[in-house]
């Protein structure tokens, strides 16, 4: 166990379907929200370049301002924002594979916008959001977002000059099935959509990594049976998993097939602050619908690796898609290292979030302390069921923002049954620990015992991704958010976290996804709270690079050799 300190750093380093149509009508036809103007990097000309290399070899460094170059058109906006190109890079030695993966991240909801067109139909967090909008902070809603859907080309290249080689975004079901089950027809413009998109990701070297459901369940499916909290569910999934693999797997070797059930288990159907709002039966529903969402993973990675897997795009030594699960996971300390109890009830709180999840796909059954607590609230697995579960993730995708402290609680909880009690901790804060604008501690060591303890827990030497991890940050105005010192401090701590993690504890990180890309719909919170390496003015709907993209940048180009220097 390591000390609760944290070691966080103030000072900055740095079914098949032929689409053939005339994609210059499509564009044409196609509805526009907002005019938008985004801003990149362009290099102008080799020989701009070649002086360029001339002034660095005599100066040692290269500090210019790159965005000066593309002033003459009138389609870009151009900022002036300077940032230092890093030298010696060769020199300087990573902690990193060179394999190692380096991406950020999105959801559909959350950056599309496009609600109602091209025959997509409403999901839970449609109607979550318009239907009563108090729900939100800011009464707002994902119909325009960050208009994703119209200016996917531009935030491609965007993603382009930022060095991205990896992208990870989800598929809107209602946007591919607009009944959601498996009686739906299939969407055209939906599947049209997604290609074009994979398309210009591939054009420009990007590797796609697909997310199949990011919490946007068909509002008819929630209609009709109760979206996850009835097995049917399982059998739509599959179908529109299915859908997925046909139309786009021939592009896609890299699936992600549920984010977050944690988060869909108990914000969804426990405190309600997320779709669809329940919170009548939290002694209950949460653990209904975390089975069922364990076991649609299950039967859509058999889906996958039966029928699709061999046959579509090939990893570099020749074996075929991968496909895996993106779970929650904040670490816990101990509020008393010397106390078993508080030990124990660290364990178990652990337990409760991403063991929840990863267990059964790891260990073949749900961790005994949710048993011990639970009793048959906890649904029970059959032996088919279970067998199906084990080994099915080629990856363990972690999301990781946070830590907590806890203890043991000297007497039983008084409130009625919830998940929060159920784990039976209490939490507390650490002086020591900042926070950030979501009030989540600031506690990058976290990440490596977090990394450790999964690497412990299930010793099986299995492959983890960070598929999310990021800061929120005040960022009132483009002139603050261009200066996100915060935000790149956190990063960079939380990277130094993870290879110290691979380095010290020989823990088989595959890679890193910092979340987000870009400003977008942060659930509940609306448009007030920003993860973006790009800052989005949701009027203009412009895209400004921020400080910390600039950074992101030359730790891609360095594999992170310039993390802690």
């Amino acid at each position: 166990m390591h000390n609760v300190t944290p070691s966080y750093n103030t000072a900055v380093n740095h079914n098949r379907i032929d689409y053939n149509q005339n994609q210059e009508e499509e564009t044409a036809a196609a509805p526009r929200c907002k005019c938008v103007t985004t801003q990149y990097y362009i290099l102008a000309s080799t020989a701009t370049v070649c002086c360029l290399t001339l002034m660095a070899l005599f100066s040692g460094t290269l500090s210019f301002d790159i965005l000066k170059w593309f002033k003459s058109s009138s389609s870009v906006k151009v900022e002036e924002y300077t940032t230092p190109i890093l030298s010696s890079q060769s020199s300087q030695s990573s902690s990193f594979p060179d394999n190692f993966v380096w991406g950020t991240g999105t959801s559909a909801y959350q950056i599309e916008g496009a609600a109602a067109e091209d025959g997509r139909t409403a999901s839970i967090w449609d109607t979550f959001c318009t239907e009563q909008p108090n729900n939100i902070l800011d009464k707002s809603n994902g119909d325009i977002a960050c208009d994703h859907y119209h200016l996917f080309e531009q935030d491609v290249l965007l993603m382009k000059e930022m060095g991205l080689k990896h992208y990870r975004f989800s598929i809107s079901w209602t946007r591919i099935l607009p009944h959601g089950d498996s009686r739906s027809e299939i969407n055209p413009a939906g599947i049209h959509y997604y290609n074009r998109l994979l398309d210009t990701l591939l054009q420009h070297n990007i590797e796609p990594w697909v997310t199949l459901h990011h919490w946007d369940v068909p509002q008819t499916l929630f209609d009709s049976y109760g979206g996850w909290m009835n097995r049917a569910i399982i059998q739509d999934f599959t179908y529109f998993a299915r859908v997925c693999f046909q139309s786009f797997g021939h592009k896609v070797k890299h699936w992600v097939t549920i984010n977050e059930s944690w988060t869909i288990a108990v914000n969804g159907y426990a405190s309600g602050v997320h779709a669809p709002g329940r919170f009548q039966r939290p002694d209950v529903e949460p653990y209904v619908v975390g089975h069922h969402l364990l076991l649609a993973h299950a039967q859509v990675v058999k889906l996958y690796r039966t029928e699709f897997a061999p046959y579509h795009r090939k990893d570099g030594d020749g074996g075929g898609g991968v496909i895996g699960i993106s779970n929650s996971g904040d670490y816990r300390y101990p509020k008393d290292l010397h106390s078993e109890d508080d030990i124990s009830a660290a364990e178990r709180s652990m337990e409760f979030q991403l063991g929840w999840f990863s267990d059964p796909i790891w260990k073949g059954d749900y961790p005994l302390s949710m048993r011990q607590r639970l009793g048959d609230r906890l649904p029970y697995f059959t032996d088919e069921e279970r067998e199906g579960l084990l080994g099915s993730s080629d990856f363990l995708g972690l999301n990781h923002y946070s830590s907590m402290v806890v203890s043991q609680p000297t007497e039983p909880k008084t409130f009625g049954g919830y998940w929060g009690n159920d784990m039976f901790v209490n939490i507390h804060d650490n002086p020591n620990w900042k926070t950030n604008c979501m009030g989540w501690n600031i506690a990058p060591e976290g990440m490596k015992d977090m990394l450790l303890w999964i690497d412990q827990r299930y010793n099986q030497n299995i492959t983890i991704y960070i598929t999310e991890n990021g800061s929120c940050e005040d960022e009132p105005n483009v002139e603050t958010a261009r200066h996100d010192i915060k935000r790149q401090t956190y990063l960079e701590a939380y990277i130094q976290s993870v290879a110290e993690a691979i380095v010290e504890g020989g823990v088989k990180v595959g890679g890193y996804f910092a979340w987000s890309f870009m400003d977008n719909f942060e659930w509940q919170f609306g448009y007030q709270r920003r993860f973006g390496l790009y800052y989005v003015d949701f009027d203009t709907l412009e895209r400004t690079p921020k400080q910390s993209a600039l950074w992101y940048r030359d730790t891609i180009k360095m594999n992170g050799a310039n993390i802690g220097k």
